[in-house]
């Protein structure tokens, strides 16, 4: 890779980075090219032709959390033996994380599903195929789990999905609106509990 593309490429990927940081803290909608030109000193039409349309930006912005999501919370327990050690992991680094970065700075999954519930179009088609993307992921975990005799073989993936969904929605709730500082011990405390309920 040349000197010229590899800035162009550092230059989108900081242009995304500064977009992804004004979503989590003020919602998608509060993406423009103009803002992210401002943050970054760059001009409008500097943006612009590295990006696209401000819904360039804003489908980019989701595509970028999904991947510091995925890297963060399922990639390294894939390293663990399918099964309850690889769910336990996944559900385990699911809340550090939200303990450590959404709890600060806000979920594009969370806040991006109330933002962009009532609406059609690509925006929402492009954050409804990425949480998709995600809960079949922790339904395969699941189903893993079950299959390996871990979990009771009578568990329903899509319900258990279901509830450490809510399990995760209940944790933001409580930690930022809240503000209750053992909002994390609590979710972690839930976690175990569900986990025990559904061992083989």
């Amino acid at each position: 890779m040349d000197a010229k593309t590899q800035k162009s490429e550092m230059t989108r990927a900081a242009i995304v980075g500064a977009a992804l940081d004004l979503a989590s803290a003020d919602g998608l909608e509060a993406i423009t090219l103009q803002a992210v030109a401002d943050r970054l000193v760059l001009s409008k039409s500097g943006v612009f032709s590295r990006i696209g349309s401000r819904e360039a930006l804003q489908k980019a912005v989701i595509e970028e959390f999904g991947r510091r999501f995925l890297a963060d919370v399922f990639v390294p327990a894939m390293q663990l033996p399918k099964g309850l050690p690889r769910l336990d992991a996944v559900m385990q680094r699911w809340i550090v994380r939200m303990r450590d970065v959404e709890v600060k700075s806000g979920c594009i999954y969370t806040a991006g599903a109330f933002e962009l519930d009532d609406r059609e179009g690509e925006l929402r088609d492009v954050l409804l195929q990425e949480v998709t993307r995600w809960r079949a992921a922790l339904r395969r975990t699941v189903q893993q789990a079950i299959d390996a005799g871990h979990l009771l073989a009578n568990t329903d993936p899509e319900q258990l999905v279901c509830e450490v969904s809510a399990l995760a929605m209940g944790l933001l709730h409580d930690a930022r609106f809240l503000r209750d500082p053992r909002a994390a011990e609590r979710a972690l405390a839930s976690w175990q509990r569900l986990k025990t309920s559904y061992q083989a």
